[in-house]
């Protein structure tokens, strides 16, 4: 029996980035005509998602089932609370996720899809609002909406004007519209987006203070302003921060010594076992409060130069140290 398109071992170089060159421009082609045709359909889907009291449930099958749940994803971790539900099985049983506060983008290219209407119904009894995007307005399910955002395309990228591609890639560029527009009309921060993503960098650099990463108690190294040097050096050997607190009778904070200040003692001469603490400390050093972001003193550290330092409180009594390790650790350089 004859095979049908054989497998080519060496496919020429040129013939394949033709290939990919045609299909990225079609799509491209396809998101600037979107972009063009955009119109109030869009500012009314915004205002409809804007108003939602509950969350955003969408809905899709096949491939833009798979678009939907990027959809989902990206308007909840923008501000807008959303999951995706699988319409098939919202016909068995998770129909019960969706609640009349909620509104329903339903996504469809023909907007025939037979999983998507069997649920329509029952979602209009619950009054629950719609939200359809399709590429055909004629559609059923463009009919059945509160309101349809058209995302039609000329062609799929498929030579065959079969498989979804380019009407996939419009509708995922469609959902990223939604969700910045609603983004920039909520006010949406750093900050808010940091408190969706803990896990990511930004996550990081906006959510860990300085107290979340300090060490505190008997893991501050801290010898008193009369102490000899070598009672310092042992300090700061036992503790491990390369640093040391000098502080006086009330726990406020006088000065530091640092691995620096011991190279310095000893190219004076200084003789280390001899030596008081407040001979060869650094006074007057740069400190920080507990409430403020890890990530501010990045900046701070290296401008000076300075590897560590320590917390304080609005008495200047010394409530935690911490160093560029703990930094990095932290995940906030």
């Amino acid at each position: 029996m004859a095979r049908h398109n054989p497998l080519r071992l060496d496919p020429d170089r040129d013939s394949l980035i033709a290939l990919g060159q045609r299909v990225l421009t079609l799509e491209a082609e396809t998101l600037s005509a979107l972009a063009h045709s955009l119109d109030a359909s869009f500012a009314d889907a915004c205002r409809l998602l804007f108003a939602c009291q509950g969350r955003v449930v969408v809905v899709g099958m096949g491939k833009s089932g798979h678009i939907g749940n990027k959809i989902a994803a990206t308007l909840a971790s923008t501000g807008t609370p959303a999951f995706f539900v699988h319409p098939g099985e919202a016909s068995h049983g998770d129909l019960g996720m969706i609640t009349p506060e909620d509104v329903v983008l339903a996504i469809s290219h023909s907007g025939e899809t037979a999983e998507i209407l069997t649920i329509l119904p029952i979602i209009k009894r619950m009054g629950v609002r719609l939200l359809a995007l399709t590429g055909t307005p004629g559609s059923s399910l463009a009919h059945q909406a509160d309101v349809h955002l058209p995302v039609m395309v000329a062609k799929e990228a498929c030579p065959l004007d079969l498989a979804p591609t380019a009407s996939t890639t419009a509708a995922l560029a469609m959902g990223d519209a939604l969700a910045i527009a609603l983004y920039e009309t909520r006010g949406f921060t750093p900050e808010d987006f940091a408190r969706s993503h803990p896990g990511g960098r930004l996550g990081r650099r906006l959510l860990v203070y300085i107290a979340d990463i300090m060490h505190t108690g008997e893991r501050i190294p801290k010898v008193s302003m009369h102490a000899p040097l070598p009672e310092a050096l042992i300090e700061m050997t036992s503790k491990g921060l390369g640093m040391t607190a000098v502080i006086d009778a009330d726990e406020r904070l006088c000065g530091i010594f640092t691995d620096g200040d011991l190279r310095r003692a000893l190219n004076r001469g200084v003789d280390v076992y001899k030596a008081r603490i407040d001979e060869v400390m650094t006074h007057n050093p740069k400190t920080a409060a507990g409430d403020h972001l890890a990530a501010e003193l990045v900046p701070m550290l290296r401008a000076h130069n300075i590897s560590g330092l320590f917390v304080v409180d609005g008495d200047r009594r010394v409530v935690g140290a911490l160093n560029m390790h703990d930094l990095l650790r932290a995940g906030v350089v």
